[in-house]
């Protein structure tokens, strides 16, 4: 049997068992998971509380390289429809392209609404001081929600670097007292780093690869989930629609510029990769650049219900056919 047909054929016969195997994970009595739907409006997407800190975000969140290279126009439509089924989240960088010139425009008439998250690749003082000026004026706002080290990955350029006299995390620190910046996170892509900068400093969150792939055949995110829910800090998940890397001379690459690695583009195996990501202890899910696929995880999302064991253990054994696009075994990726 493939392992495809068996991943399908477990999912079916699971009922709906509610899951409470994995790291601190929801479950359908655990999650305040409401949706709001009336006769009169659609549906929208749940939210989820943003650590301790009173806000509450939907779990899937927009990032900026949805409208990355598109027309103003576009921009515009397709923001005010995902605010219109519940994105309450977004999250965008300067070395996005041109997507905070899009994304600023169009979030312009819903700022005051929106959780609103920026970042930055800058290790420097001087470097995240000018990046941060530069992305609140193309941002047009005066406050970020959420600020940002982009991409931790190693631990003496990235981490001891932000800590470091005249380092990233000054500015940082300066513009949370000033009120320009309501919270303080980063994002990582190495399991290493992550744990030296959750050790470091008392962030808010965590931007980090939630995804089965990486999770089970990579051994990558359970020790970073488990010490973010020790610190008590949100955990914000990226790839959880990553399949593994390109294969070589795979033809749906062409397809999918916005992704470096292959995207779950079978819709049941994509309401299955995201359904794993959020039974995680995660706020929120961002979806890939490709703006159909995030048309397609806010509409798996409006009905989301955590996985049953079995379909759990179907994920794992689709894994082990995968080549992850992170391993815990790697020291830098």
């Amino acid at each position: 049997m493939k392992r495809r047909d068996f991943l399908k054929k477990s999912v079916l016969a699971a009922g709906t068992v509610t899951m409470s195997q994995t790291i601190g994970c929801y479950t359908e009595k655990s999650m305040d998971n409401k949706s709001v739907s009336t006769s009169s409006n659609p549906p929208r997407l749940s939210r989820r509380p943003y650590g301790s800190t009173g806000r509450e975000l939907s779990i899937i969140g927009f990032g900026g390289i949805v409208v990355m290279n598109a027309e103003q126009d576009h921009a515009n439509r397709v923001v005010a429809e995902s605010v219109e089924k519940g994105v309450n989240y977004f999250d965008v960088a300067p070395s996005y392209g041109d997507a905070e010139t899009k994304l600023g425009p169009a979030l312009e008439p819903y700022r005051k609404k929106v959780f609103l998250a920026c970042k930055t690749t800058e290790r420097t003082r001087a470097g995240a001081a000018r990046e941060l000026e530069n992305s609140l004026k193309t941002m047009r706002t005066d406050y970020f929600d959420l600020y940002q080290l982009h991409a931790i990955t190693d631990l003496e350029k990235d981490v001891d670097a932000v800590f470091a006299k005249g380092g990233a995390m000054e500015v940082f620190i300066e513009a949370q007292k000033s009120g320009r910046v309501r919270h303080l996170g980063f994002s990582a892509h190495s399991v290493e780093a992550a744990l030296a900068a959750m050790d470091s400093y008392d962030f808010d969150s965590i931007l980090f690869p939630i995804n089965f792939a990486t999770f089970y055949q990579g051994n990558f995110g359970p020790r970073v989930i488990a010490r973010a829910q020790q610190k008590g800090m949100a955990c914000l998940a990226l790839k959880a629609l990553a399949r593994q890397k390109w294969p070589n001379n795979d033809p749906l690459r062409e397809k999918y510029p916005k992704c470096w690695y292959q995207p779950v583009t079978d819709p049941f195996e994509a309401e299955q990769a995201l359904r794993f990501t959020l039974s995680q202890p995660v706020t929120a899910a961002i979806p890939p650049g490709e703006e159909s696929l995030f048309r397609l995880a806010i509409d798996l999302a409006m009905n989301f219900k955590p996985l049953t064991p079995e379909q759990n253990n179907s994920l794992k054994t689709l894994a082990g056919d995968l080549d992850p696009i992170f391993s815990a075994a790697n020291k830098q990726t």
